[in-house]
């Protein structure tokens, strides 16, 4: 178990170490840290040795000069220049907010960047000023389309967040597959199957093994088979693809190119900049007053927790599971495996930073 506050300072510091302004370093070490207190451990810290292992690479700029390269007063096209994508994300989403602020709506393509996290880290922004916020962003190509073989798509995820008066903001944050790799990496590092439904093998067989992917295998659309609705997880994947890679001028489909930590895979970039990221900002009272919105949300959120629910269970709203977890966490650390625990040390070690 490790304190966050622990664990946000020594991934702070490897930032720095690695070139970041004090301030990038702090933003992207937040972005981080906010996935493992969320419980979203496959974002978290886990992958700070694969972002260090793209700046080996020459992938990330440490100090790039993120621009706006088009814009309207509603919308714009931002350059991350190699950037983080957790520092990228933030600045692009902030100009959303602004165009929002002006226009009554923000909507901003990102192009040139790199994995940007957890995308309910940049919709919540937008929450908390009156806005609905969105985030989606494409990766790396390891999903198949409902019955193909080849991988075309990345997880694809999606986030919005919805501020609502007393209670806590709505934040939807999931992949457009069955589950996101990172789901596969934590049971590969424990050596255990993954569940029916995740991933395919080389053949397009359901498979249950964790390295089937790297073995020629995909992972599968959200649905996993046609019967089960696995056309409208591929339909999902594929907009969060086109409205980040083909909107944006980033690479797309099998061009995205590879996160650090699926070694496996060889980058394939090609036809467009980087990774592509989408957000969008709406202002609350473009629509109607905030308050009065917010009201109905608080009705709309305490009606759903009211539902009747099967026996031992309860009716939860999107981004309760998380909260919960951030709670707990907060009071009694972070659960960190071993395997995790010895790459940030070799980490230190290397850039002489103690976790």
């Amino acid at each position: 178990m490790i304190t966050a506050p622990q664990l946000r300072t020594f991934t702070e510091q490897i930032f720095s170490a690695i070139g970041c302004s004090d301030a990038d370093a702090r933003l992207a070490a937040d972005v981080l840290v906010s996935a493992d207190l969320r419980g979203v451990d496959s974002h978290g810290v886990a992958r700070l040795p694969g972002y260090v292992r793209l700046y080996d690479n020459g992938r990330i700029n440490p100090n790039p000069n993120i621009r706006i390269v088009h814009e309207t007063p509603s919308t714009a096209v931002v350059d991350g220049d190699r950037g983080l994508g957790l520092v990228v994300g933030p600045w692009a989403m902030q100009v959303a907010i602004e165009k929002a602020r002006v226009a009554g709506t923000g909507w901003v393509a990102v192009r040139n960047s790199n994995h940007f996290g957890i995308a309910g880290y940049h919709a919540l922004l937008a929450a908390d000023h009156d806005m609905i916020g969105q985030a989606m962003t494409h990766a790396a190509p390891l999903v198949a389309p409902t019955f193909s073989l080849d991988k075309l798509l990345g997880t694809n995820p999606i986030a919005v967040a919805i501020p609502a008066a007393t209670e806590p903001t709505f934040l939807a944050d999931f992949a457009s597959t069955a589950v996101a790799y990172g789901k596969l990496e934590i049971l590969q590092r424990k050596g255990q199957d993954i569940p029916e439904g995740w991933a395919q093998n080389a053949a397009g067989e359901i498979t249950t093994d964790a390295n089937a992917i790297r073995n020629g295998g995909a992972l599968l659309p959200l649905g996993t088979d046609r019967e089960h609705g696995s056309h409208k997880g591929y339909g999902l994947g594929a907009i969060v693809d086109i409205f980040s890679g083909v909107l944006s001028g980033a690479n797309y489909g099998p061009w995205v190119p590879p996160f650090a930590t699926a070694g496996f895979m060889q980058a394939n970039e090609g036809v467009g900049q980087g990774t592509g990221h989408f957000f969008g900002a709406m202002r609350i009272d473009a629509f109607r007053p905030a308050d009065e919105f917010k009201t109905h949300m608080d009705t709309w959120i305490q009606r759903f927790r009211q539902a009747k629910a099967v026996e031992g269970k309860q009716v939860l709203i999107p981004g309760d599971p998380e909260r919960m977890m951030e709670a707990e966490r907060l009071a009694n650390g972070i659960p960190v495996v071993e395997p995790v625990v010895k790459s940030l040390e070799e980490l230190g070690e290397r850039f002489g930073v103690r976790l």
